[in-house]
């Protein structure tokens, strides 16, 4: 059996308003090329328009919504994190750090608080 292109297959958040939630990831996502593949009254399914995995599932809350999470979408570029990163925070999100190069991680990254205050990052790998 050959290795998984990515080890993570889905992850999935509960938001406190599917309504707001969904407004802000589709803003957000948008820059990276993520689009909402399937979508229900209860949930928001997003991926890539050419791949169903790893995907993010964004679904109404039955009790608690999930707080604290923190997940890291890929961009092809600076631009696009800096475009997410716009857009994000045009969507509701707080910015928690804007776009910079992050020596440490080698990467160029810009985090942003979703609705309900999980750490929602876009970063571009890079050299140095």
């Amino acid at each position: 059996m050959g290795s998984p292109e990515s080890f993570i297959h889905h992850i999935g958040v509960f938001a406190s308003d599917l309504a707001t939630s969904r407004g802000f990831y589709s803003a957000a996502l948008t820059p990276p090329g993520i689009r909402i593949g399937c979508e229900s009254g209860v949930a928001a399914e997003y991926w890539h328009p050419d791949r169903d995995t790893p995907s993010l599932s964004v679904e109404k809350a039955a009790t608690e919504p999930t707080r604290g999470v923190h997940v890291a979408f890929a961009a092809d570029d600076r631009s696009q994190v800096d475009d997410f990163h716009a857009a994000a925070v045009a969507a509701g999100g707080s910015s928690r750090h804007a776009p910079r190069h992050w020596p440490e991680y080698r990467a160029y990254c810009a985090f942003v608080s979703d609705p309900d205050g999980n750490n929602i990052e876009a970063v571009h790998k890079e050299e140095s």
